[in-house]
């Protein structure tokens, strides 16, 4: 397998075959994300990517397949079926594929092209929402508003394929931390996905974001604030059936649940954290990571 630059996967991809049909991010302009800056934007050419797909039957036993980098969904439809069509001639045990994909790159594929996908093999999405709130989008420079992501989210669902969404605790500073909290809880009831990933907030150096709180532009919540936005984005946030979780090693305490089944007792688990103060019960600093 060849890669170029720096790979990421989320984490539930962790025993997948990553197979890199993009170099970077199409946007790469979020001020809070460092992964692909300085990195230029490219798509792969067929042959590459099937040098790596024909490479990658030594994996046999692996049985789904991630498509990197950043945003694979930019590739256009045809050459993208062409892909998917390719993995499932030659990596017969792939059962489900995966893929990033940002509101833009999905408002550009109408839901009958999203159906083709899936009945190629691509079975889930994970969009990176980050946060309901319209002022901080745009503060962040996420490249689509509110109505945008929902009607993002909405396509994936409606072609019957899985979304993951994730949002980012701390994104909204102190300052607007509740509203932070609120608003997500706001947007996630509406696009309702199947699963929800709540990272934490880390600010890393050569971001805009980081830039900002070096100068007190921004100051970031307290630990237990982190939690409260949690305990808000659950309290007020209306699921059909969505797995929520909290694990990422970025995350001061672990939440697995099922909502809204799981809803109320997880609640009562956050909120009685918080009553405590106690540091113990949450994961250490050196234990924290992107």
């Amino acid at each position: 397998m060849k890669y170029e630059g720096f790979i990421i996967r989320p984490p539930s991809e962790s025993g997948s075959i990553l197979l890199q049909v993009t170099v970077g991010c199409s946007h790469n302009k979020c001020t809070f994300c460092p992964t692909y800056k300085g990195e230029k934007f490219r798509i792969k050419s067929f042959k590459e990517v099937e040098e790596d797909i024909l490479d990658a039957r030594r994996f046999g036993s692996a049985d789904k397949l991630f498509l990197c980098d950043g945003d694979a969904l930019i590739i256009p439809q045809n050459r993208l079926v062409e892909i998917l069509e390719s993995i499932k001639k030659n990596l017969k045990n792939i059962r489900r594929v995966g893929s990033y994909g940002n509101a833009k790159s999905i408002l550009r594929k109408s839901v009958d092209e999203f159906k083709e996908l899936k009945e190629q093999g691509l079975g889930i999405i994970y969009l990176g929402v980050e946060t309901g709130n319209e002022e901080l989008l745009q503060k962040i420079n996420k490249g689509a508003t509110y109505r945008q992501m929902v009607e993002a989210g909405r396509r994936v669902k409606e072609a019957g394929i899985k979304l993951s969404v994730t949002v980012l605790l701390g994104i909204g500073g102190a300052a607007k931390s509740i509203e932070h909290a609120k608003d997500t809880a706001k947007i996630l009831s509406e696009i309702d996905p199947d699963y929800v990933g709540a990272l934490t907030l880390m600010l890393v150096p050569g971001t805009t974001l980081y830039e900002d709180f070096e100068k007190g532009k921004f100051i970031l919540p307290d630990t237990f604030g982190y939690l409260n936005e949690l305990g808000i984005m659950i309290a007020n946030s209306e699921f059909t059936n969505c797995f929520f979780t909290s694990n990422h090693a970025s995350n001061y305490l672990p939440i697995r649940a099922r909502l809204p089944q799981d809803k109320d007792k997880t609640i009562n688990l956050i909120y009685g954290v918080i009553r405590t103060g106690d540091h113990k019960l949450l994961r250490p600093e050196y234990l924290r990571g992107l």
